[in-house]
C-alpha cells in the first residue's frame, strides 16, 4: 500500500502555485517538496523573440539581480532585441532622409519659378 503524504505548507489546494514533487528522504519517507513555477523568457516588445543576455527568472529574483545582469549595453537594452533595434535605427535615418530630399525638392522648384 502506498504512503500517504500531505501538504507541508498552509496552502491546501492544487493550484498553479502549489505545485509539488514527491521526494523520498535518507529515513525512507515520501515528503513533498515545493516546485518553483515555470519561467517566461524576457521578450522583445516589437517581435516577441526572446533576449538574449538576459536571465529567465521569477519577478522576485528579477527585482535582487543588479542592473548589469538584467540588461544588455545597448539602446533598448532589455526591452528590444537587436534587430528590432537596428530597423528602428535604419527607419530613422531613412525619414530623416526624406525629409532632407524633400526640402532640397522644394528649394528647388522655388528656384526653377
Amino acid at each position: 500500500m502506498a504512503q500517504r503524504v500531505t501538504y507541508r505548507r498552509r496552502h491546501s489546494y492544487n493550484t498553479r502555485s502549489n505545485k509539488n514533487r514527491l521526494v523520498k528522504t535518507p529515513g525512507n519517507r515520501l515528503v513533498y517538496h515545493k516546485v518553483a513555477k515555470i519561467v517566461g523568457a524576457t521578450r522583445c516588445g516589437d517581435c516577441g523573440d526572446k533576449l538574449p543576455g538576459i536571465p529567465t527568472v521569477r519577478p522576485t529574483a528579477l527585482a535582487r539581480l543588479s542592473k548589469r545582469q538584467k540588461h544588455v549595453t545597448r539602446a533598448y537594452g532589455g526591452s528590444r532585441c537587436a534587430h528590432c533595434v537596428r530597423n528602428r535605427i535604419v527607419r530613422s535615418f531613412l525619414i530623416e532622409e526624406q525629409k532632407i530630399v524633400k526640402k532640397v525638392l522644394k528649394q528647388q522648384q522655388i528656384e526653377a519659378k
